[in-house]
Protein backbone atom coordinates (compact mmCIF):
# COMPACT_ATOMS: atom_id res chain seq x y z
CA UNK A 1 0.00 0.00 0.00
CA UNK A 2 1.47 3.74 -1.21
CA UNK A 3 -0.08 6.66 0.09
CA UNK A 4 0.43 9.98 -1.51
CA UNK A 5 0.42 13.07 -0.58
CA UNK A 6 0.69 15.99 -3.15
CA UNK A 7 1.36 19.67 -2.22
CA UNK A 8 2.86 22.90 -4.00
CA UNK A 9 -0.79 23.85 -5.46
CA UNK A 10 -1.78 27.63 -5.50
CA UNK A 11 -2.91 30.42 -8.16
CA UNK A 12 -0.57 31.86 -10.33
CA UNK A 13 -0.33 34.42 -13.28
CA UNK A 14 -0.01 32.85 -16.96
CA UNK A 15 3.51 32.84 -17.57
CA UNK A 16 4.53 31.81 -14.02
CA UNK A 17 5.69 28.91 -12.23
CA UNK A 18 4.96 26.49 -9.16
CA UNK A 19 6.57 23.43 -8.28
CA UNK A 20 4.12 20.89 -7.36
CA UNK A 21 5.19 17.76 -4.78
CA UNK A 22 4.38 14.72 -3.74
CA UNK A 23 4.80 12.57 -0.71
CA UNK A 24 4.91 8.86 -0.71
CA UNK A 25 4.11 7.03 2.80
CA UNK A 26 5.76 3.51 1.67
CA UNK A 27 9.59 2.43 2.33
CA UNK A 28 9.20 0.79 -0.81
CA UNK A 29 8.36 3.82 -3.07
CA UNK A 30 11.37 4.15 -4.53
CA UNK A 31 10.77 1.25 -6.60
CA UNK A 32 7.56 2.76 -8.10
CA UNK A 33 7.47 4.62 -11.09
CA UNK A 34 6.25 7.56 -10.18
CA UNK A 35 2.99 9.59 -12.31
CA UNK A 36 1.55 13.54 -12.91
CA UNK A 37 -1.61 13.17 -14.35
CA UNK A 38 -4.60 16.50 -14.52
CA UNK A 39 -8.20 16.80 -14.51
CA UNK A 40 -9.37 19.97 -15.86
CA UNK A 41 -13.49 21.02 -15.06
CA UNK A 42 -15.81 19.42 -17.66
CA UNK A 43 -12.75 17.07 -18.81
CA UNK A 44 -11.43 13.69 -18.69
CA UNK A 45 -8.11 13.04 -16.80
CA UNK A 46 -4.99 13.36 -18.70
CA UNK A 47 -1.28 11.89 -18.50
CA UNK A 48 1.28 14.52 -17.85
CA UNK A 49 4.63 13.24 -17.18
CA UNK A 50 6.34 9.94 -15.50
CA UNK A 51 9.39 9.21 -13.93
CA UNK A 52 10.87 5.89 -13.58
CA UNK A 53 11.59 4.55 -10.39
CA UNK A 54 15.43 5.77 -10.83
CA UNK A 55 15.08 8.46 -12.17
CA UNK A 56 16.87 7.32 -15.44
CA UNK A 57 13.69 7.36 -17.94
CA UNK A 58 11.13 10.57 -18.11
CA UNK A 59 8.18 11.16 -20.44
CA UNK A 60 6.09 14.47 -20.76
CA UNK A 61 2.73 15.03 -22.67
CA UNK A 62 3.14 16.55 -26.03
CA UNK A 63 1.36 19.69 -23.95
CA UNK A 64 3.71 20.11 -21.31
CA UNK A 65 6.61 19.32 -22.94
CA UNK A 66 9.30 22.12 -22.87
CA UNK A 67 7.72 23.69 -20.11
CA UNK A 68 7.50 20.78 -17.19
CA UNK A 69 9.65 18.58 -15.61
CA UNK A 70 9.31 15.48 -13.28
CA UNK A 71 12.01 15.01 -10.61
CA UNK A 72 12.55 12.42 -7.54
CA UNK A 73 14.34 12.45 -4.53
CA UNK A 74 13.90 8.79 -3.46
CA UNK A 75 15.97 9.68 -0.02
CA UNK A 76 12.91 11.74 0.96
CA UNK A 77 10.41 9.65 -1.28
CA UNK A 78 9.49 12.38 -2.75
CA UNK A 79 8.49 13.01 -6.29
CA UNK A 80 8.25 16.93 -7.87
CA UNK A 81 6.77 18.53 -10.73
CA UNK A 82 8.22 22.28 -11.89
CA UNK A 83 6.14 23.36 -14.15
CA UNK A 84 7.49 26.74 -16.12
CA UNK A 85 5.82 29.02 -18.62
CA UNK A 86 2.60 28.37 -17.16
CA UNK A 87 -0.87 29.10 -19.57
CA UNK A 88 -4.40 29.14 -18.28
CA UNK A 89 -5.27 26.19 -19.81
CA UNK A 90 -2.99 23.99 -17.27
CA UNK A 91 -5.32 24.88 -15.05
CA UNK A 92 -6.54 21.77 -13.30
CA UNK A 93 -6.35 19.35 -10.48
CA UNK A 94 -3.16 17.85 -10.64
CA UNK A 95 -2.74 13.60 -9.09
CA UNK A 96 0.16 11.94 -8.34
CA UNK A 97 0.04 8.45 -9.04
CA UNK A 98 2.56 5.44 -8.36
CA UNK A 99 2.52 1.84 -10.19
CA UNK A 100 5.15 -0.46 -10.41
CA UNK A 101 5.21 0.18 -14.69
CA UNK A 102 6.16 3.24 -15.77
CA UNK A 103 4.38 2.10 -18.93
CA UNK A 104 0.85 1.99 -17.55
CA UNK A 105 -1.90 5.16 -17.43
CA UNK A 106 -4.06 3.84 -15.22
CA UNK A 107 -1.60 3.44 -11.78
CA UNK A 108 -2.61 1.54 -9.21
CA UNK A 109 -2.40 4.36 -6.35
CA UNK A 110 -3.38 7.71 -6.12
CA UNK A 111 -3.29 11.21 -4.12
CA UNK A 112 -6.27 13.39 -3.33
CA UNK A 113 -5.12 15.96 -5.95
CA UNK A 114 -3.74 19.77 -5.33
CA UNK A 115 -5.66 22.51 -7.48
CA UNK A 116 -3.37 24.72 -9.71
CA UNK A 117 -5.28 27.53 -11.45
CA UNK A 118 -3.40 30.22 -13.93
CA UNK A 119 -4.94 33.54 -14.46
CA UNK A 120 -4.70 35.14 -17.24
Amino acid sequence: QVQLVESGGGLVQAGGSLKLSCAASSRTASAYAMDWFRQAPGKEREFVAVINWSGSRRYYADSVKGRFTISRDNAKNTVYLQMNSLKPEDTAVYYCAADTSEYTRSPRYWGQGTQVTVSS
